[in-house]
């Protein structure tokens, strides 16, 4: 699967990893829809920290499609609640 982080790169994740991206995507869609700032911070932090661990990070060069578009690390609560959907950043 190739996640993207906006502003930042595209990593190709394991498929065996989604469980645990749906797990703190989760976490995320419970901070936004609480309204907790450093709470929705600390969910976004370890979302994108995952990615950025499980996954290989593609060449800068790479030109292809993205399976998924996370928000930049430094998006605010009332950007991603822009962009959440009834399941989160993270369908399935």
């Amino acid at each position: 699967m190739i996640v993207r982080i906006s502003g930042e790169g595209q990593f190709d994740v394991s498929e065996s990893h989604v469980g645990e991206l749906n797990r703190l995507d989760e976490d995320l869609t419970k901070a936004v829809d609480s309204g907790d700032e450093a709470q929705f911070k600390s969910a976004l932090e370890a979302l994108l920290t995952s990615v950025r661990s499980a996954g290989e990070e593609l060449p800068a060069d790479w030109i292809g499609p993205s399976d998924l578009v996370l928000p930049s690390p430094d998006s605010s609560i009332h950007e991603v609640r822009e962009v959440l959907g009834d399941e989160g950043l993270i369908p399935g």
